[in-house]
C-alpha cells in the first residue's frame, strides 16, 4: 500500500521510505509552504536522524527557513510552531508504530492536513513538481521553554501524588519525568531511556500486554496512577492504583466532568467508535457532544471548528481548547490534576461512570475483496437500519450500534461493536462477522 495515508505518510524503512524519498518529501512540504518558516523534529527511532537529515535537505531545497528542535515529543513540536509563529511543522515520527516503521506529520497553517493534502504533497513527490531556493538551518533546544510553560499550568498540580511514568523509551522519555516532578508528583520511572529499539515495551500503549510492566509498577511502588505514552509522546494512556487499565473513552468522560461545570454548554468532540455512555456523560456534565470520525486531523479539526472545549479519542488522543490541539504530556498532568482534586482514588471515580459493554478494535485481514466493497456489503445487508456514513458505516441496532470501516495501512476492516447487555453484544457482533464472512 501507499506511503501516503490519509493524513500523514508512514512506511517500513528502508523498503517503503528511504533517504531518497524522505528528500523528496521534504522539499515537497517546503513547496507547499511555499518557501515559508517552519520547525522541525523527530522521535527516537534508530531511523529517525538520518531521515530528518534529508528531510531538512528538502526543506532548505525549497526555500524554507528551518527550526530544527532535534528529538522532541511531536506535541512539543505543534507547541513550538504556535509559539515561534511559523508556517508549518514537519515531524519525522511513525508514531506508535513498530520500530522498523518511519514516516513524516507535518503541518501547513495553522489547521491539520487533510487527505488532500497529503494527495498533494504525494503529487509533488512523484512528478519533481518543487520550488527551488535558499534556504536556512536554526537549531534550537526548546526542552527547558517548554516544560516551563507546561509548569505554568500545571505547578504543583498533582502535588502529593505517586505516578509511574511509562514513557515506552519514546520520545517522551526525557521530558515526562520532569513535567510530573515540577506538578509536585513523585516520579517512579519505566521505559525513560530513549532507545529507537523500543525494548521495554511496544511503542503503542493501547497492545493489551504492552503495560503488565506499568501495572507491576504501580503495584509494587503504591502508585496512584500510571501515564503511558506513546511512541512520539501524543498518545497517553491511564492505570489506576490497581494497576487496572483505564480505557480513553472512560478518561474522556473524567475530564469532561472536570472541565464542564466552568464551560457549561461547551462542545465536546468524540470519536465515532467511543462507547454510547461517552456523549450521555458529556450531557449529564452540562456539554454538548459531537461525534466525529476517527483520526488525529479530523478530531483536531472539529475541535477549532466547533470551537469545542476538548476532544477525545478511543486511542488515547486527548485535544484541549487551551493548546488548539492534543499534546499527551497536558493530558498526562491534567489526569493528575483531576485525581489531586477529587479526594477519590483513580478506581472510585472509574466506579461512578455508568456500565458500558463494547468489544475492543476487531481487525478482519480481507483476501482480494476491497475493504470499500465489505463495508458496502454490510451497509448493504443492514439497509432497514439508521446508518452513518462519517467513516466507513455505522449501523443503529435497538440494542446497540456496530461500526465496519476501512484499513489506512493493510487490506482489512476494523470492526467495533457496542450492546446494551453482554448478550446483545455478542448477538451484533456474530451478526456483522457473519456478514463480513459472507462478502469475503
Amino acid at each position: 500500500m501507499s506511503i501516503f495515508k490519509a493524513c500523514d505518510i508512514r512506511g517500513t524503512y528502508p523498503q517503503e521510505l528511504d533517504e531518497a524519498a524522505a528528500r523528496a518529501i521534504g522539499q515537497a512540504v517546503g513547496s507547499e509552504l511555499r518557501g515559508a518558516d517552519c520547525v522541525l523534529a523527530g522521535d527516537v527511532r534508530l531511523s529517525t536522524a538520518t531521515l530528518k537529515g534529508v528531510v531538512r535537505k528538502g526543506l532548505v531545497a525549497a526555500g524554507c527557513r528551518v527550526v530544527d528542535l532535534g528529538v522532541t515529543p511531536t506535541p512539543v513540536a505543534y507547541w513550538a510552531q504556535r509559539t515561534f509563529g511559523t508556517a508549518g511543522a514537519v515531524i519525522v515520527t511513525a508514531s506508535h508504530n513498530p520500530p522498523q516503521y518511519n514516516g513524516v506529520k507535518f503541518m501547513v497553517g495553522a489547521l491539520p492536513v487533510t487527505p488532500e493534502d497529503v494527495d498533494r504533497v504525494r503529487r509533488r513527490v512523484e512528478t519533481g513538481d518543487f520550488l527551488r531556493g535558499e534556504g536556512s538551518v536554526e537549531e534550537r533546544d526548546v526542552r527547558s521553554d517548554y516544560l516551563e510553560w507546561l509548569g505554568g499550568r500545571f505547578a504543583d498540580a498533582a502535588s502529593g501524588l505517586r505516578v509511574v511514568v511509562d514513557a515506552g523509551n519514546g520520545a517522551a522519555s526525557h521530558w515526562a519525568p520532569r513535567a510530573f516532578s515540577r506538578a509536585g508528583c513523585s516520579v517512579v520511572e519505566l521505559f525513560c531511556t530513549p532507545d529507537g529499539r523500543f525494548p521495554g515495551r511496544s511503542p503503542n500503549p493501547s497492545r493489551p500486554d504492552a503495560l503488565e510492566a506499568a501495572a507491576e509498577a504501580v503495584c509494587r511502588s503504591g502508585a496512584d496512577m500510571a501515564a503511558c505514552f506513546d511512541g512520539d509522546g501524543d498518545r497517553v494512556v491511564f492505570l489506576d492504583e490497581r494497576g487496572a487499565y483505564v480505557p480513553p473513552e472512560e478518561t474522556i468522560i473524567l475530564f469532561a466532568r472536570h472541565l464542564l461545570p466552568r464551560h457549561p454548554g461547551a462542545g465536546v468532540v468524540y470519536d465515532l467508535k467511543c462507547t454510547r455512555t461517552v456523549p450521555r456523560e458529556i450531557k449529564r456534565a452540562g456539554g454538548r457532544p459531537l461525534m466525529e470520525r476517527s483520526g488525529h486531523a479530523f478530531i483536531k479539526r472539529r475541535l477549532l471548528a466547533e470551537q469545542a472545549l476538548m476532544a477525545g479519542e478511543a486511542s488515547g488522543h486527548f485535544f484541549f481548547a487551551e493548546i488548539g490541539g492534543d499534546d499527551g504530556l497536558y493530558a498526562a498532568l491534567l489526569m493528575g490534576r483531576v485525581l489531586a482534586r477529587s479526594g477519590l482514588s483513580l478506581s472510585e471515580m472509574r466506579a461512578a461512570i455508568p456500565p458500558y459493554f463494547i468489544s475492543e478494535d476487531i481487525r478482519i485481514r480481507l483476501g482480494e475483496r476491497e475493504p470499500a466493497a465489505i463495508v458496502a456489503a454490510v451497509s448493504d445487508r443492514f439497509a432497514d437500519r439508521p446508518q452513518d456514513h462519517t467513516d466507513g458505516v455505522r449501523v443503529e441496532f435497538e440494542a446497540g450500534w456496530a461500526l465496519c470501516r476501512p484499513s489506512v495501512t493493510e487490506p482489512a476492516v476494523t470492526v467495533r461493536v457496542e450492546g446494551d447487555s453482554a448478550e446483545d453484544l455478542e448477538r451484533i457482533r456474530a451478526l456483522v462477522i457473519q456478514t463480513i464472512e459472507g462478502a469475503r
